[in-house]
């Protein structure tokens, strides 16, 4: 009877929910929260603030629904935080089997314990006595994947999901009554307690996932480390004649020297000098001892280019100075009386700022050059005080035995040092003498390989010689071309000079008026009708011209294709399209060369308008058979 009642208090509960009116804003404002639509009066106004509603809406979507733990739609997305002073207004839960009726609002929230860690199981308690395994899965199964149920005896069971996040929304069910059916027996009924539970199985998936983190991490910082790592010298290769041939160049050139002083030491340091190995080592440090003066003179190279730096900058300061003083003398002489009564109040209070100023910076700056002026003194005083003699004559007194024992001691080592010279380099003559014969056999491969060389570029020479000639062959081409055009071009015009001649001629004879010829023109003087006739002589002298033969053989194999293509077309062709077709076959060929070609055959060729209005278009036909049978 009492789970009868708590499930009519849900009903009712529910009814009266549903029923109440819009101006209820206590009540209707958190169920249009819960549901994620932001609650307005009937006049378009807030009914809660934005602070207390929850962002499960996108205006930008277009969609209006509800932000339900239990929706298959939202399984990935985790449900947005609800703020602890709005209470959540949980629905009625419709399952096939059951029915969840949701606790009383006013109620505290079910209590859980702490979360362990990796948790994907729960504890579900206050089941029904009559609910089966299939019941329970009817109803967990929508937050997620059920891996397994294990069921007690008594009225609790544990369900296993597949992800952590389905625990949240099998939490959110916690407080339900659960009712099997429409009946209202004891066992039929009972309010569904969902917690945390501990599992063995959770806790290892949960300790592989985080040692899988821990090594990728370690990968990941390895990686960034090896990243960083500066990059590791090269190997200092062991000591052998060949390589100390090679460093003992290297020793002498100026740029390759530090290097091979580092691998010098390194073998020195390793132990290679031995009795048959010693001569080739004091020759490589006898070869870095003669880098001293070059060090020497660069270091005095260098002093006299900072010597002369100073020089440069100390001349510059002075001429700042210099004008610094300029300047404080034209302060001085517009702030006497005669020129400084004419000025403004503003203009003598701005003059007096400037003066101010620029004494200012001249007296630091000549405290600056004070200072150089100092420390090149107190420089050239430790030069003095270096150079006295006094103090070496003392010094000299004092050490007359330890100069005579040090001078024998470094005649003794010269001399020991000039007679193990004199054997190495008798060892390297020697060396030499046995070279002499390897030489010989490269100067041999060295000759085989240049001829070689030659004869490749032999024939690079040959091969780009035939390609000049054959540029030369075009040009030729082209030029004969240009040369019959010319040729052309200079018939065309003594003809039109014999025109003129003859025009000149019938004008002065029949009218007798005045032409005048000035730089091979005519300027009509009166006479109306000489430049059309002129102009008409030259149309038709063109026409003639342009209704020749064909000229070339180039010509007649151009004027069998044309007939060809434009007898295969009976509608016509326009002019790029045939053009388009020629050019596969010689490229050089213009459109304006086919163009002329069919102008002047006009019984062969005739040209057409086709189509209407924009679609209007020039077409070529092929009338060599119509003229035929007209003839």
């Amino acid at each position: 009877m009492a789970s009868a009642a708590d499930g009519v208090g849900c009903l009712s509960a529910e009814q009266s929910h549903l029923s109440l009116p819009v101006a209820d804003q206590g009540t209707w404002a958190p169920a249009m929260n819960n549901l994620g639509i932001m609650p307005v009066s009937i006049n378009g106004q807030q009914l809660v603030s934005e602070s207390l509603c929850i962002q499960g809406f996108e205006p930008g979507l277009g969609i209006l629904t509800p932000i339900n733990p239990m929706m298959a739609g939202i399984s990935l997305v985790p449900p947005p935080p609800i703020p602890p002073d709005v209470p959540v207004i949980k629905e009625i839960i419709h399952c096939k089997s059951c029915t969840l009726f949701p606790q009383n609002p006013n109620l505290p929230p079910p209590s859980t314990r702490e979360r362990p860690p990796g948790c994907k199981t729960v504890f579900v308690g206050g089941l029904p006595e009559n609910a089966t395994e299939e019941i329970i899965r009817e109803v967990f199964e929508q937050c997620g994947e059920i891996n397994a149920i294990r069921k007690s005896k008594k009225n609790f069971c544990h369900i296993r999901f597949s992800e952590e996040f389905m625990i949240d929304k099998a939490l959110y069910l916690s407080g339900y009554r659960m009712r099997i059916g429409s009946s209202t027996d004891k066992k039929d009924s009972g309010r569904i307690h969902v917690d945390f539970a501990q599992a063995r199985d959770d806790f290892y998936e949960w300790e592989c996932k985080q040692r899988l983190l821990a090594r990728e991490e370690r990968h990941r910082r390895k990686i960034h480390e090896d990243r960083l790592r500066p990059p590791s010298p090269p190997p200092i290769v062991h000591y052998s004649e060949h390589e100390a041939g090679q460093l003992a160049e290297r020793l002498k050139e100026d740029n390759k020297f530090s290097d091979a002083t580092a691998v010098l030491f390194t073998w020195i340091d390793r132990g290679e000098v031995n009795r048959r190995t010693a001569n080739h080592f004091y020759s490589m440090i006898q070869s870095a001892n003669s880098h001293v003066r070059r060090l020497m003179s660069e270091k005095a190279q260098h002093e006299e280019e900072m010597e002369r730096a100073k020089e440069a900058f100390k001349n510059a300061l002075l001429a700042i100075l210099t004008q610094f003083e300029q300047i404080t003398a034209v302060f001085t002489a517009a702030t006497r009386q005669k020129a400084w009564d004419h000025f403004s109040k503003a203009q003598r209070k701005n003059i007096d700022i400037w003066r101010k100023q620029c004494e200012e910076l001249r007296n630091a700056h000549s405290e600056e050059i004070m200072g150089i002026r100092r420390e090149e003194e107190m420089e050239m005083s430790d030069d003095d005080s270096e150079e006295n003699p006094c103090k070496k004559m003392r010094l000299e007194e004092n050490g007359v035995y330890d100069q005579t024992q040090a001078s024998l001691k470094e005649e003794n080592d010269s001399l020991r040092w000039q007679l193990e010279a004199y054997r190495n380099e008798v060892e390297l003559l020697r060396m030499d003498h046995c070279r002499v014969g390897r030489l010989e056999d490269d100067h041999i491969l060295l000759t085989q390989t240049h001829t070689h060389s030659s004869e490749t570029q032999i024939q690079l020479l040959q091969q780009s010689m035939r390609n000049m000639q054959q540029q030369i062959l075009v040009l030729q081409e082209k030029l004969t071309s240009k040369e019959a055009e010319l040729e052309q071009a200079r018939e065309e015009h003594c003809y039109l000079e014999g025109d003129v001649h003859t025009l000149r001629d019938r004008l002065i004879g029949s009218n007798g008026d005045a032409v005048e010829v000035t730089n091979g023109d005519l300027h009509d003087k009166g006479i109306n009708g000489c430049v059309p006739l002129l102009y008409h002589s030259r149309q038709k002298k063109n026409e003639l011209n342009m209704r020749g033969g064909v000229a070339s053989e180039k010509e007649a194999l151009l004027l069998g294709i044309i007939s060809t293509f434009l007898h295969v077309h009976p509608f016509g062709a326009n002019l790029e399209y045939l053009w388009s077709y020629i050019q596969r076959m010689d490229s050089k060929v213009s459109a304006g060369e086919l163009e002329r070609l069919m102008v002047r055959l006009p019984n062969m060729f005739k040209q057409e308008l086709s189509g209407v209005g924009a679609n209007l278009e020039k077409r070529w036909k092929f009338c060599g058979f119509e003229s035929l049978s007209s003839a």
